[in-house]
C-alpha cells in the first residue's frame, strides 16, 4: 500500500493499525471472519472504476464486456453452491437484500412474520425500530422460555392466527439448526412465503455442516462475509418463478448501479467454497465452537439453549454477576473481541443487556482447533472474574498476542 500511505498517510496508519489489530486479537464475533488475500484483491481491483446500472446483456451503459461475464459467472458459482434456480448477486448488503425480497413478493401494508430480535432474530425480520414493521405489519414469535429453542408448533399456531403472507426464518443469535422442512409446511399451510435469511450460516450451508433451506424456500437471502468469507455485501436467490420479480425489486426499485469489484469478489469467495478445504473450515466450525460452548459449561457458565449446533454461542452472564456490556469492554481490554447480546426474556436493556455473543468462524479461519477453544474459554474465565483488573486484562492481553502469532490470518500480512 505504498500509494496509499504516500498520499494520506493518516488513512493508511489507521488501516495498518487495524490490521495489526486483527491479527494480534482473537476475534469471537461470530458475525466477522477473515476474507482471503484473493478475495481482498478483487474487492481493491479497478472495476471499483465501473458503472453497470442493469444486468448482464441488459446495461445502459456501454463497456460492460468483461462485467457482464463476471457477474454471470458469480451467479453461476452460487447457483451451483447452493443448488437454486436464480441468484442476484447484486444487492450491497444483507438489511437491502431483505428489503427487495419483501419489495418483491408484498405490499405495503401486508403481515410478515419473523423471529423476535431479543430472541435472536434480525432488524429486517419485523422489528419495531426497523422499515420491516413500519411498511409492513409484523408479527413476532419467540422461543421457548425453559428451552430457548424454536417451538414450531407455537409458530404455527401464530401463522394460523396472524395468517401472514411471508414468514421469515433467520437470525443472528440462535446457537441451534432450523428446521427448513418444517418452515416450508407451515408457510404452506397458511399459504405463505417462505423467505430463509441465511446470513449467518450461508458457509456452514455450503460446507455441508447445515441443513439447506434451498428445497423449502421460496426465497433465500444471505450476506456475502460472516461464514462465507467474502466481501461485505450480498445474495437473493430464489425459485425460477420468483426471478424477475426479485431482479427488478433490487434494480431500478432499491438500487442504482451494483458494485462491480464486490462482485468479483464474491465470485472468489464462492469459487473458494465450493472447494473440498472449505468443507472441512465448516466443520471445523462447528466442532470449535461446540469445544467453546463445553468448556464453558465446565467452568459454570450458564449458555442459552444449553450449547450449539452452528457456529455461535450466545452467554447469560446473570450468574457470573457482571453485564455483557462489561464483560465485553474487558475482553476487548483483554485481546478478546465479543459483543454484548440481549438473551432471551432479557430484564436488561439492549444497550447494557445480560450476555454476550461468540463465535468461532474467525478464529477457525486462523487454523485453530478444540485445544485452542479450552484456552480461550480460561482466558475468557479469568477475564470475567477479574474485569476491574487492569493489571490482569493486561497480562491476559500480552498472552493472547503472543498466542495469536503461531497462527496466521488470511488475508493478512503478518507485522513485523
Amino acid at each position: 500500500m505504498l500509494e496509499l500511505q504516500q498520499t494520506d498517510p493518516e488513512v493508511f496508519a489507521l488501516i495498518e493499525a487495524e490490521e495489526r489489530y486483527e491479527f494480534e486479537t482473537l476475534r469471537l464475533i461470530p458475525s466477522e471472519n477473515y476474507a482471503s488475500a484473493a478475495v481482498i484483491q478483487a474487492l481493491g481491483s479497478v472495476l471499483t472504476n465501473k458503472y453497470s446500472e442493469g444486468y448482464a446483456g441488459k446495461r445502459y451503459y456501454e463497456g460492460q464486456r468483461y462485467v457482464d461475464t463476471l457477474e454471470e459467472l458469480a451467479i453461476a458459482r452460487a447457483k451451483s453452491l447452493f443448488e437454486v434456480d436464480h441468484a442476484n448477486v447484486q444487492p450491497y448488503s444483507g438489511s437491502p437484500a431483505n428489503m427487495a425480497a419483501y419489495y418483491a413478493l408484498l405490499q405495503p401494508g401486508d403481515t410478515i412474520m419473523g423471529l423476535s430480535l431479543p430472541h435472536g432474530g434480525h432488524l429486517t425480520h419485523g422489528w419495531d425500530v426497523n422499515f420491516s414493521a413500519r411498511f409492513y405489519h409484523s408479527v413476532q414469535y419467540v422461543v421457548d422460555r425453559q428451552t430457548h429453542l424454536i417451538d414450531y408448533d407455537a409458530v404455527r399456531a401464530l401463522a394460523k392466527e396472524a395468517r401472514p403472507k411471508i414468514i421469515v426464518c433467520g437470525a443472528t443469535a440462535y446457537p441451534r439448526l432450523f428446521d427448513f422442512k418444517a418452515f416450508g409446511e407451515i408457510a404452506k399451510e397458511v399459504d405463505a412465503y417462505f423467505l430463509a435469511d441465511i446470513a449467518h450460516i450461508a458457509g456452514l450451508i455450503a460446507a455441508g455442516a447445515h441443513p439447506s433451506p434451498a428445497p423449502y424456500a421460496d426465497v433465500i437471502t444471505t450476506t456475502t462475509h460472516k461464514t462465507l468469507r467474502g466481501p461485505r455485501g450480498a445474495m437473493i436467490m430464489c425459485r425460477g418463478e420468483f426471478a424477475q420479480s426479485i431482479d427488478r425489486a433490487v434494480f431500478p426499485a432499491l438500487q442504482g448501479g451494483p458494485h462491480d469489484h464486490t462482485t468479483a469478489a464474491i465470485a472468489v469467495a464462492l469459487k473458494e467454497a465450493a472447494s473440498p478445504e472449505f468443507k472441512e473450515y465448516g466443520a471445523q466450525v462447528v466442532r470449535n465452537a461446540k469445544a467453546l460452548a463445553g468448556e464453558l459449561l465446565e467452568r459454570g457458565f450458564d449458555l442459552v439453549s444449553g450449547g450449539t449446533d452452528n457456529h455461535l454461542v450466545l452467554i447469560d452472564l446473570t450468574n457470573k454477576g457482571v453485564t455483557g456490556k462489561k464483560a465485553s469492554k474487558a475482553l476487548d481490554r483483554a485481546g478478546i473481541v465479543v459483543n454484548a447480546n440481549t438473551v432471551p426474556y432479557d430484564p436488561r436493556k439492549p444497550f447494557s443487556p445480560s450476555g454476550i455473543r461468540i463465535g468461532s468462524p474467525a478464529v477457525t479461519s486462523r487454523g485453530m482447533k478444540e485445544p485452542e477453544m479450552r484456552r480461550i474459554v480460561a482466558w475468557m474465565d479469568e477475564v470475567i472474574a477479574n474485569a476491574d483488573d487492569e493489571q490482569a486484562l493486561e497480562r491476559i492481553r500480552n498472552e493472547v498476542r503472543d498466542f495469536c502469532v503461531a497462527f496466521p490470518a488470511p488475508g493478512i500480512r503478518i507485522p513485523s
